[in-house]
């Protein structure tokens, strides 16, 4: 008997129980706030009245995908019920989608359609569809004989923007023919990633070797990687920033001729310094990596936490100190939205 396709409602207590008993039945055991709640669309596979494979989509995301295989026919019903998410989709007019899964998952995926872009020996992250990381790097900016020139790379969540940043392209800039400055694209942040993009193209529009691009679906923000298929914490921080720099290294780098990757040194952040661990032993010596001190003000590193805490207690006296000029007027202009954003739940204590 063929199975069923139906859409389950998780905020239904019996089909949120349901589906939760079989992926735990399946090992994946990650049911947080953090994950569930992004999630758009929940479908399930029914034969014979019970529950045989599910997939989930969040965004263009698929995730929260298990299925009990038939010994007859392995991979029919995972083929069954990608296909499902992947029309589902389509008929959204997203033909972009990717994929954050086990490691020995990968080949499941490819043998319907995928492309692993890159894997570590936990996770993988796959593409289909377009467009895909092929014309994301042609719709890049470039320079003549950009081959043989000195290009360097920045990826920053700048949120906000602040003289700590404009600092670390001060330097690579001053070293390099082409500096691009990759802002990760989540609006999981306070300042939404449109207005983290043109806060740092305005901080650094004097600097005429800098491109500030967004990174699209390539450079993932530890606030948006799909986790709920590690067993912890540190195993997310150390999947995503692996595949992170994989993809940076085996994909980016090669086809933008980037050969040097700067990072701020980070002395308060646990997850941004894993980060910088991870960079330094991925990346050389295809790229090498070039750690910049952080800058100071009044012996303090320059904090883009201090300056959202700023924003929240409405104390903005010393802003001027930590950001520049255009990120400060954006601040003041739109103080008020900024506040009613972390008053509805926006966290702003992270990185």
């Amino acid at each position: 008997m063929t199975a069923q396709v139906v859409e389950m409602q998780l905020n239904n207590p019996h089909d949120r129980t349901q589906w939760q008993h079989f992926l735990t039945s399946l090992g994946i055991t990650n049911f947080s706030a953090r994950e569930v709640d992004q999630i758009d669309t929940t479908l399930g596979l029914i034969e014979d009245d019970q529950l045989v494979g599910t997939g989930s989509i969040a965004g263009n995301v698929l995730k929260y995908v298990g299925v009990c295989n038939l010994n007859s026919r392995p991979g029919a019903r995972f083929n069954q019920i990608v296909s499902a998410l992947v029309s589902r989709l389509f008929q959204a007019h997203i033909f972009h989608m990717m994929v954050f899964t086990k490691a020995k998952y990968s080949l499941s995926f490819q043998h319907v359609g995928f492309k692993e872009l890159a894997h570590s020996d936990e996770a993988a992250v796959l593409e289909n569809g377009s467009p895909d990381i092929a014309d994301f790097v042609r719709q890049l900016p470039s320079i003549t004989n950009q081959d043989d020139q000195r290009v360097s790379a920045i990826v920053m969540n700048a949120n906000p923007f602040t003289c700590g940043h404009r600092y670390l392209v001060e330097q690579a800039a001053a070293v390099s023919d082409l500096v691009y400055v990759f802002v990760v694209a989540t609006d999981a942040s306070l300042f939404r990633t449109a207005e983290r993009v043109k806060l740092v193209q305005q901080g650094t529009a004097d600097l005429p070797n800098v491109q500030v691009v967004s990174g699209g679906d390539y450079l993932v923000s530890a606030a948006t990687f799909p986790a709920y298929f590690l067993d912890s914490a540190a195993s997310a921080i150390e999947a995503q920033t692996t595949l992170d720099a994989r993809i940076f290294k085996t994909q980016l780098a090669p086809a933008l001729h980037i050969t040097t990757r700067f990072v701020g040194s980070e002395p308060t952040s646990r997850t941004t310094a894993i980060y910088n661990q991870v960079l330094q032993r991925e990346l050389p010596p295809t790229v090498s990596v070039q750690v910049v001190p952080r800058t100071e003000v009044a012996d303090q590193p320059i904090s883009a936490r201090t300056v959202r805490q700023w924003i929240q207690s409405g104390n903005l006296t010393k802003l001027n100190q930590l950001v520049p000029p255009t990120t400060a007027q954006f601040i003041k202009n739109n103080l008020s939205v900024l506040q009613s954003r972390i008053q509805e739940g926006m966290k702003i204590n992270g990185n």
